[in-house]
Parts: C-alpha cells; structure tokens; sequence
C-alpha cells in the first residue's frame, strides 16, 4: 500500500493487488495515509494454491488490473 500511494503521489500510475481477506487492512491502512488507492482483490486463501491455480487467479484478475490502469 505504501508503495501503491508513493507511485499515485508521484504521477505514476499504480493499482495494488491482495486477496480478499485484506479488504478491511486496506480500507484502515488507506484512511491512515489520507489516500485509497485502486484495488483489485482476488479470491482468499492463495498460499495453498498450484502455480496452475495461481495463473488462472492472475489471469483473471488481468483485465480488472488493466481497467484499473487505464483512465476512462
């Protein structure tokens, strides 16, 4: 998160990704540092998963990662 508001506040684009455990910690953490940055969260737990399952959560995560970036 801390890298994610540095980026923001230096011009540079940025979106953080976490699984969905991580909501509330990045809701307080945001409010903490006065910034809420853009988002994308994934289903949780991911410690356990194949490098198959963990392609398949990237890969569907992209195009939210991409909108994310892209200005509208």
């Amino acid at each position: 998160m801390h890298d994610i508001v540095d980026l923001e506040g230096r011009g540079v684009p940025g979106v953080f990704v976490a699984s969905d455990r991580f909501a509330g910690a990045a809701d307080a953490q945001g409010k903490s540092l006065g910034m809420h940055p853009r988002r994308v969260l994934t289903s949780h737990p991911i410690q356990d998963r194949t490098d198959e399952e963990m392609r398949a959560l990237a890969d569907a995560a992209f195009p939210d990662i991409l909108a994310a970036l892209t200005p509208c």
